[in-house]
């Protein structure tokens, strides 16, 4: 598409709803929100970009293959769950390690540990379905 309002509409909206899909994916340990969404709204983001400039360059700010993120992020979440297994017997069981060592109120342990592998497989899987969508679409044209 090319459409020059569409076009600087994005140079504005994608950083600022990257941000927010920080924001949520932040709050969400304590309150609604957490990886699912903010995977969401940051793949959102890159669909975007890919409707304002195409997929190619929504690629190259993605910076990294979509399976590849979702890979990470799958591991993340296994690597969290391994944790509360192995410290404490219960395959996902939340470890708040700091917390409990200092009394801290830095939210640090096994539950952001899988919102962030929820985070990156959700922004991994749907960038990768918009990408190769487009793919498609491109090739029977």
């Amino acid at each position: 598409m090319n459409s020059l309002i569409l076009t600087a509409a994005t140079r504005v909206l994608v950083p600022v709803i990257v941000a927010f899909s920080f924001v949520v994916f932040m709050r969400g340990h304590n309150a609604p929100g957490g990886g699912f969404v903010g995977g969401l709204l940051a793949a959102t983001a890159f669909a975007l970009i890919a409707k304002a400039r195409g997929t190619d360059a929504a690629r190259r700010a993605l910076h990294f293959r979509p399976l590849s993120i979702a890979a990470i992020g799958l591991a993340c979440a296994l690597a969290s769950g391994f944790w509360g297994g192995i410290a404490r017997g219960q395959f996902l069981r939340g470890m708040w390690p700091l917390l409990e060592a200092t009394g801290s109120h830095l939210p640090l342990g096994s539950i952001p540990l899988f919102d962030l592998g929820v985070y990156l497989v959700v922004l991994g899987a749907v960038t990768g379905i918009l990408f190769a969508l487009d793919d498609a679409i491109e090739e029977d044209d």
